[in-house]
């Protein structure tokens, strides 16, 4: 007779299923294209919000490009109905933030910086619809901030969420965050190469090689997933570049040292008025963003070409539509506008809005370099691309990022050479100026420093994390005793101890087995099997010491002693025990008012 074929158990398929998502690159690959997926569709949804919301509360696709027009679904309102659409929008989004999702207020960025460095990439699952919510309704309202920080928070919280799911290890986690991040970025853009060095530069801060790959296949995914749905164009049609004079590299140059310092004086910028806002601002948190939205419904009043994230208006500014003082007035209003935004409680990112400054200052740049020097000069939309890159390159200080995404949008090999002279200037400026970017300097301002590289297993101590140690056996003991000693421990291990309580040794379980089996007396002394040489620790030694003890020497756990030879036992000390402390211990860069003030905490105001 054949033998015959039965399936296997549908419990061992899914174990198979989850062993290899867990532990195999196979599996982190099948990961990372489902998170990439998820984030084209994500930028997708979002970006269709987006316009719903700007199409309901101001009437038109897209309002910094219409003037003071009227909102034809409340004509009567006139251009006035500007000054109501950000209380409405805050209106609805500040309870939404309040109740559901704190950490979706702001920028975005810092969240999941702070998450993937401090809390083992995990973030709350329902800030991806929180945020794509908040965001949308803000941006759709009048905010004048930009749709990539929040698309970045959306892909990453999917990522986390995933990685939770499949209860992965923290360093997958990590890495499956920054895959929806870069994917974010690249469905938003239509650039992958940017959404992939996004991640690595800001989010993961390292180019590890498994990282690279698992972020590229995510970007490349999504990449794909938006381009299938929203075209194969880029998100701003900008003029093309050339290099007409080599003189102009000079200019170029100069450019870049202006953009540092207008970069961190944005960063300044923002961060004094959200400081303002919180000082004056004694109401309910969720009526912040409706109350504070009549301030920017007046600034809209003025100045309706900050209504929303404003590439209509960056446009025309390349293209050589504005005038330069009014370019000037447009790079000061998009600081104030977004500064003001951000510090009411609205939600939105600052890419956009850093790359919108940099269009303004180096448009008005340019134009001034024509007026002076005509024949060396040469067009002033190639400033207003380079001025782009260079201004984002001061504020979030992520060079590769900037050089790459306006590679990508424009397409033009020719603007490598002025674009890397002017970004690392910028660079090179804001390091010199500040300590902080626009993104580390949300979390500085909270005691949090993503740069120090102080362990808390180097301050902490063994007598910090140690538990009670197992129940141990008299040396003297039967060995007949010893099965019923171990059966109630978890370790696989009994410590001796002398009469007189002094350490002995341990009893493994497997030695305990052997000596069984080979019909040993029962009642030799269980002293005759203890190991001698299994390692031990002290109340005074680092966790990091002993984490490094118990790694060498693959031991199940280690007796803690009074002190170092011929100690009493007053202790037990295992990876379980170190995890414990290294995780309910206070990080050593977070200060005493963070972990008192709750309005400290990161992703509130």
């Amino acid at each position: 007779m054949k033998p015959q074929l039965t399936a296997a158990p549908p419990s061992s398929v899914i174990d198979r299923a989850t062993t290899f998502l867990r532990s195999s690159k196979g599996g982190l690959a099948v990961l990372a294209l489902v998170i990439g997926a998820g984030a084209g569709l994500g930028a997708v949804v979002f970006r269709w919000l987006i316009k719903t919301f700007t199409g309901l509360l101001s009437g038109h696709a897209d309002y910094s490009a219409a003037g003071h027009a009227a909102n034809p679904h409340v004509p009567i309102l006139g251009p006035y109905f500007v000054i109501l659409a950000p209380v409405v929008a805050g209106l609805l989004y500040g309870p939404l933030v309040q109740r559901f999702a704190r950490e979706a207020r702001g920028h975005g960025v810092p969240e999941v910086m702070y998450a993937v460095a401090r809390r083992g990439g995990k973030i709350a699952p329902q800030v991806a619809g929180v945020k794509a919510l908040a965001s949308a309704l803000c941006i759709g309202g009048g905010g004048s901030v930009g749709r990539e920080g929040p698309i970045v928070q959306i892909g990453s919280a999917l990522g986390s969420t995933l990685g939770q799911i499949a209860r992965l290890s923290e360093s997958r986690i990590k890495m499956l965050v920054a895959c929806g991040a870069a994917g974010g970025i690249a469905a938003t853009f239509n650039a992958p190469l940017a959404g992939v060095f996004f991640a690595m530069e800001l989010i993961l801060r390292d180019f590890a090689a498994e990282s690279f790959g698992m972020v590229v296949l995510s970007s490349f995914t999504a990449s794909v997933i938006g381009r299938s749905i929203l075209g194969n164009t880029a998100f701003i049609t900008l003029p093309a570049f050339q290099v007409q004079h080599l003189a102009q590299y000079a200019l170029f140059a100069l450019l870049g040292l202006i953009a540092g310092v207008v970069g961190v004086g944005f960063n300044k910028i923002l961060y004094r008025i959200e400081d303002a806002c919180d000082a004056v601002w004694r109401g309910p948190e969720w009526a912040r963003p409706a109350v504070g939205g009549l301030l920017l419904g007046l600034l809209l009043l003025a100045l309706p070409q900050m209504y929303g994230v404003g590439y209509p208006v960056l446009e025309h500014a390349l293209a050589g539509g504005y005038a330069l003082l009014f370019l000037l007035a447009l790079l000061a209003g998009k600081m104030i506008a977004t500064s003001l935004t951000i510090g009411i409680g609205g939600s939105g990112g600052v890419f956009a809005p850093s790359l919108f400054i940099g269009a303004m200052l180096g448009s008005a740049f340019g134009q001034g370099a024509h007026q002076l020097m005509p024949s060396i000069a040469g067009s002033a939309a190639a400033y207003g691309i380079v001025g782009m890159g260079a201004v984002f390159a001061g504020a979030a200080r992520a060079p590769i990022t900037a050089v790459v995404i306006l590679f990508e949008l424009t397409g033009e090999y020719s603007i490598i050479l002025p674009l890397m002279a002017a970004i690392v200037i910028a660079t090179m400026v804001s390091r010199k100026l500040s300590y902080e970017n626009i993104y580390t300097a949300k979390l500085m301002r909270r005691g949090i420093d993503l740069d120090a590289t102080v362990d808390p297993a180097d301050t902490l101590t063994v007598a910090q994390a140690m538990t009670t140690a197992p129940h141990a056996l008299v040396d003297t003991t039967p060995l007949a005793q010893a099965p019923r000693a171990l059966a109630h421990q978890h370790h696989g291990v009994v410590p001796l101890t002398g009469t007189d309580g002094t350490y002995r040794g341990t009893v493994h379980a497997h030695d305990l087995i052997h000596a069984l089996a080979d019909d040993t007396d029962l009642q030799t002394p269980v002293g005759k099997l203890a190991d001698d040489t299994h390692p031990t620790t002290t109340p005074g030694t680092t966790l990091a010491a002993a984490r490094d003890q118990l790694n060498a020497t693959n031991a199940e756990g280690l007796p803690v002693l009074s002190h170092a030879h011929d100690g009493r036992l007053v202790g037990w000390i295992d990876h379980r025990a170190i995890l414990h402390a290294l995780h309910h211990a206070p990080h050593p860069a977070r200060t005493a008012h963070e972990d008192d003030d709750p309005r400290s905490r990161v992703g509130d105001h």
